[in-house]
């Protein structure tokens, strides 16, 4: 992973972010009490085909048979907050104020996205990210009950194919991922397909929500 040099030691700003993505760089907070951000360019890039999402017997499972209600860009500081804050494995979270705030601009302007997962009243798990041409930029997702991410992941995918995106950055990737069809690709091969996929004009809202 590198750390960008100037230009980018500027104010944060959605339209730095926005120019940041469209290079292959995205910010972060070292912790949720630093009001700065570091600029992230990794040397092996974490995506996920989306011809190649993998869902395990419990996933399709879960897939089929659930009852949750499934939402986009219903509540974006929700979403959010469960992502800096849910799950008692989280010690601690680059999510910092600063980042809410201008991606809360970036949803407003809407650039930034959420998928929702909801119990009747209650959020329990989702995901937001950027979404750029033919680009889907995402940033984090959370759980509160199991496999509530994973089904959010599940219709973020089935929504980028309906919408004509060809591309699902997931910045780094972990296990979980790995076990979803995650992979790495190099960061030349990455911005090889970042610069074919933001000439495309992808619709997240493809399919009605």
């Amino acid at each position: 992973m590198t750390h960008s040099p100037d230009p980018f030691e500027l104010e944060l700003t959605a339209d730095l972010v926005v120019r940041a993505y469209q290079a292959g760089i995205f910010p972060m907070s070292e912790s949720e009490e630093d009001p700065d951000v570091f600029w992230v360019c990794p040397e092996q890039r974490g995506i996920i085909p989306l011809d190649g999402f993998k869902t395990s017997r419990t996933l399709r499972k879960a897939l089929n048979k659930h009852t949750y209600s499934i939402r986009t860009d219903t509540d974006f500081l929700a979403t959010i907050d469960g992502c800096a804050h849910a799950g008692s494995e989280r010690e601690s979270t680059w999510i910092s104020p600063t980042i809410v705030a201008v991606y809360a601009e970036l949803f407003e302007k809407n650039i930034c996205h959420t998928v929702e997962v909801w119990e009747g009243t209650e959020l329990v798990g989702g995901l937001y990210g950027l979404s750029l041409g033919g680009v889907f930029f995402g940033e984090s997702m959370f759980h509160r009950r199991p496999n509530t991410s994973k089904i959010a992941l599940a219709h973020l995918v089935d929504r980028l194919n309906a919408g004509g995106y060809s591309l699902l950055d997931t910045q780094f990737i972990s296990d979980h991922l790995q076990t979803l069809g995650g992979i790495e690709i190099p960061r030349a091969e990455y911005e090889k397909r970042l610069h074919s996929a933001l000439h495309k004009n992808g619709n997240f809202n493809a399919i009605d929500s």
